[in-house]
This record gives structure tokens, sequence and C-alpha cells, in this order.
């Protein structure tokens, strides 16, 4: 855990790129410049600038994914409105330029819509810069590897200093610092959003800084030594392999589709993602008017047991219509009611509901204000439910004047953890009982038994460096679960056939699901253009596709299913989402679009 904050995991998509305007002219945009926003956690930059014909140039570089210069196209300026296309991410950016150009509102949609905002960046550097402005590299130890961290430091025209932090190993730039003193040869910093902070020492030929790296989480510290020396460039990652289609086929029929996909990832079973000696597995799941396959690639079985991240969200998302129909909560129940008697006050107005919940329309931040984890390599570990309800009593449960779409693991961990509170168990424990015996899905779990440890498939980093699996607790909801693409199969295909749900089983839970698998499909509000969302399952109107992806520290997937077509799958990779993007995301489309018998998203670059 798409989407990025702790070392930067899809519980979403990625978001960068560049865009160059062709036949607009400078004299009509007064917004031109150097402009920051944020979308969640993400912090944006977008460089507006004129060519030397007058025609408009710009970029958008989103640091924290180590992304700069992804390629855009249909620039238009027309008096105040703007909006340029992105296909290499599918993406698009709509708004207006206000305040005579100081300030872009505006919405980014990429499958789901969300707002996005940009202020002119003010900054105007010092005429004469401070003895530590510049560029500086330092190597410390992250898990047991080398890590690089790079410092930015600048001082402004009234000598105000400021700096950012960048670890390009781990493809993290742009951590803003905070209470930056430089004075007497001494510098220090704090770096808020990873809870550390750096002191030392300027040398005597201004060529290197010595100084302790401080991180502090649940109220312990740990220091290291972490010494810089200036440097003349900037590391930057690379530029993105733009996105390319494969021409159309004939609608690919699942017993055909490993074939399919072999041909189709030839280059990355010869020298990517999948070439030998690759730790790399891949379960692929496809089902077509009841017709089946399922295999694995790589490493990987089709028995082979993956983390799923954030398709967890729709588990919790049918949990909930599950409990509707058997009367223990309604869509219009207020969150608050479900918790512990004392937790958070009533609001003054309008409250939070389940259903502003498991649709993402709750206002509440993609991660926890006081989401601090000791470990960075298993963050949601230690978030327990005295740190959820420290945080709600806090925030509060107040409903948004005007609800908008908002992706929220937060959101999701709060569904789970009340309606289990409601249910009088665990999360794990209420899912297995309405959910996962009623389906049959016997391999989906959050805890492991001994057979499904030996199939748990090893989980790696972008640059397939080893990491450790992520544990869950308050935040369950949001992405816990495991999962084999057999199983998954089994939860795609009810979605399809909602009436065969449950199959011969007669308990209560069996005899509800159908109900509630048709109640949790049900369209509740509008994402963008062409997008709505259900119980947590995001639908795409042009195709009829209802979809979700998931990402995790070592571990990526991609289900979806269409019910007007008659066709599903899931792809599980072991992992994690790059700069590139992900892996799962792009094959899973890949899948999907041949089952269609579209042009389908090349998958050369991987």
């Amino acid at each position: 855990m798409t989407r990025k904050t702790v070392r930067r995991t899809a519980f979403a998509g990625t978001l960068l790129f560049v865009c160059v305007a062709l036949g607009v002219r400078a004299q009509e945009a007064p917004a031109t410049g150097e402009y920051v926003g944020s979308l969640g956690p993400l912090s944006l930059r977008l460089h507006i600038e004129a060519a030397a014909d007058g025609a408009l140039t710009c970029r958008l570089d989103s640091p924290n994914q180590g992304a700069f210069g992804l390629p855009c196209a249909d620039f238009v300026l027309d008096g105040r409105t703007l909006s340029f296309r992105v296909p290499s991410v599918s993406g698009t950016w709509k708004g207006t330029v206000g305040d005579g150009g100081a300030t872009l509102s505006g919405t980014w949609l990429q499958g789901v819509s969300m707002p996005l905002d940009f202020r002119r960046d003010t900054f105007l550097p010092a005429s004469a810069p401070s003895a530590v402005d510049g560029i500086w590299l330092g190597t410390s130890q992250f898990q047991g590897q080398n890590v690089r961290t790079q410092l930015i430091v600048r001082s402004d025209a009234e000598g105000k200093q400021s700096c950012f932090v960048d670890s390009p190993d781990l493809n993290v730039f742009e951590l803003a610092c905070a209470n930056v003193s430089f004075s007497n040869g001494e510098l220090e910093f704090e770096v808020p959003s990873v809870q550390s902070k750096w002191k030392g020492k300027l040398s005597a030929d201004g060529r290197s800084l010595e100084g302790t790296w401080t991180q502090t989480a649940s109220g312990a510290s740990a220091s290291t030594p972490l010494s810089f020396t200036r440097q003349s460039e900037r590391i930057r990652p690379a530029l993105p392999t733009p996105v390319t289609f494969d021409p159309a086929i004939d609608p690919v029929r699942p017993a055909d589709m490993q074939a399919v996909l072999r041909r189709d990832l030839e280059k990355t079973f010869t020298s990517g993602l999948l070439a030998p000696g690759k730790p790399t597995g891949v379960a692929v799941a496809v089902v077509r008017n009841g017709e089946r396959s399922v295999f694995g690639f790589g490493t990987a079985w089709p028995d082979s047991v993956f983390e799923i991240g954030s398709i967890t969200k729709t588990f919790t998302g049918l949990l909930m219509a599950q409990m509707v129909e058997h009367g223990q909560v309604k869509p219009e129940t207020p969150v608050r009611e479900l918790l512990p008697t004392g937790i958070v006050a009533k609001p003054a107005g309008a409250e939070i509901t389940l259903l502003d919940l498991v649709t993402q329309r709750s206002g509440l931040p993609r991660l926890p204000g006081n989401f601090a984890p000791s470990d960075m390599a298993n963050p949601y570990a230690e978030y327990r439910a005295d740190n959820l309800y420290q945080l709600l009593a806090q925030h509060g449960l107040a409903r948004p004047e005007k609800p908008q779409f908002l992706y929220s693991n937060l959101g999701l961990g709060l569904l789970g953890h009340a309606l289990a509170l409601r249910a009088g168990t665990g999360y794990a424990d209420a899912l297995k009982k309405y959910v996962l015996e009623p389906l049959g899905m016997n391999d989906t779990a959050i805890a492991l038994s001994a057979d499904q440890h030996r199939r748990f498939m090893p989980a790696y980093s972008a640059d397939l460096r080893a990491v450790q699996p992520w544990e869950f607790d308050a935040l369950a909801g949001a992405g816990a679960l495991r999962s084999t693409a057999v199983d998954l199969l089994k939860f795609l295909e009810a979605n399809l056939r909602p009436e065969s749900a449950g199959g011969s089983r007669r308990d209560r839970y069996a005899r509800t699901l159908p109900a509630a698998i048709r109640r949790s499909q049900q369209l509740q509000a509008e994402i963008g253009p062409g997008g709505s969302i259900a119980y947590a399952w995001l639908y795409d109107a042009r195709t009829g596709t209802y979809w979700h992806n998931g990402g995790t520290g070592g571990y990526s997937s991609y289900a979806f299913f269409n019910p007007k077509e008659n066709y599903a799958g899931v792809v599980l990779v072991n992992v994690a989402v790059s700069t590139r993007g992900s892996f799962a995301d792009q094959l899973g489309q890949h899948v999907r679009q041949r089952l269609a018998g579209e042009p389908a998203i090349s998958l050369s670059g991987w």
C-alpha cells in the first residue's frame, strides 16, 4: 500500500507526466511559470514555459514517485480554461486559471477523478548563495543495503534556508524539510514525512557535511552516521517508457490466453521481468462464458499465494453488503455508531456513513495523520485500534458538505474495523463467516496455514530486492488479504453470476450472498467522466468493466469482471509497483483487452 508517505506503493497508479503543447501562444496564457500542488500524499511540480516561437510547453513531475517527464498531448488553453491529456497513463487534467495565473484549479482523471490544484511557486533564489547551498550526496544502510540520500539546500532572497531530501535508490524524491537552520557552520533540519532529522557541520573546505541522521517512531529514536559530499549534478530517475499498443486480434478464448501472452511477452521472458534467473512470478486466471483457465509464469504456479493489497477493499465492500442483507447495518448508518461509546463526539451536522466510506467519499485522508511506523518496510503492522481511535477523536467524523471521491486507505480500513465490531469479532473472522466460507474460498486469508505458507510467494521490491510481506492490524480492511489466482477467480465468477453464488450451500450467509453481491455492484456515485464507484469496485462505463488494483511493498495485483460480456480475470505478481507503473495493472488491462478483441497495451517494455 496504489496509489502514496511510507515508501511509495500503489494502492492507486502512477500519475506523472510531461506535456508539450503545440500551437498555443504565450500571450494567451497568464499561466506560464512554476507551479506546485499535491495529489493525496504525492507532491507535484508543474512547469509551463513559452518556447522561442511563442508556443507553450509544460512538464509535470511527481518527485515522490521518482517520475519526471511523461509526454502529454492535446494541451489547450482557451481563455481561463486549461486542459491536457496524458496518453501514457490514460490521464487527463482539466481546470481553470485563476488569480491572474497564480492558481490552477481543476481535476485529475485517471480511471477515477480527484481534485488537483496548483499554486505558483514564488521562490526567489538568493543573489549570493549561502555556503551550504547546493547538491549533496551521502550513503547509509537500509535493510542491509547501501542506500543513497541526496540533499538539496537553497536559500531565498531574504536569506531563509530551505531543503528537500531524495532517496534515488528507493525512488523517493523531494521529501520536504522543516525547521532548517544554518549557523556558525552547523546545519540541521527535520524531515517530517519520515519522522527524521539531520544535524552536522560543514567542513572547512566547504565540500562535505559530517553529521548524524536520527529517525523517531513510536517514542523511540535510532541514529546513524550520515555524511554528505558536494555534487555538481543532481541524480534524477530515467524517463519512463511511453505506452504503446499492440494491434487488436480476435477475442481470445481463455484456453488460448496462456499461449497468446507467451507471444505478447516474448521480450519479457527473454530479457525482462520474467527472464531466466529472475525471482518474478505471475499468476493469471481468466474466465469467459464459463470457460476457465489458470496458469503461472516465472516462479509462480496457479495455486501460489500472493498479497492482493487493495483488492481487499472489494471484499470489505461485500462484507458490508452481507451485513446490510442481514439487517445488522444500513448504508446510511453513521460509522460512529459502530465504534465504542465515547471514542468520537457526534458532529453538529451530517456525519460520515458506511456508504461514504465504501464509496471513498468520506473526506478522510489517504493515510492517518498519526501514521508513524517504526519499521518502514512493514508500515501498517503497528497501527492499532488505539491509534485509530486517537486519530478519530482529533479529526472527528463530520461528513463533508460536498462529498467528493478521495481514495482513502484510512477510510476502508475504518470501515472494515467498524463492521468487525458490529459483527462481534475480528475483521478476519467476520470476513471468513460472511464472505469467504459462503464463496468456498478456502485459500484466501490474512493469517496463512502451514500449507499456504509453503506456497506463499517471496516478496520483491521494484528493483528485485527481497523485502518482507506486510502485516495489518486496525486497517486490515484496506489491504490485508492474501490469496491465489484460483481462489480469486471464484470471487470474480460469483460477481459475474450472483444468482449462482454460494452454490449448493444452504446456510444463512450463503442464502443472502446473491443479493449482497448485486447490492455491492450497484453504482453509487460518479467519480469523473465515464467512471463510477460501487461498493469499493471502480466502474468503467466505456467498457462495462468493474475493476480494482492493489499493491504492497513486494506485490501488485489487478482484478476485473464484465457482466455484460461475461468475462473476468485477475493478475498477481510478487513484485512491487515501480516508477514505470504497475506490471500487474498493465498485464491485467492487456488480458482484458485480449478477451475483448481490442488493441492491447504493449508489454514489450517489461
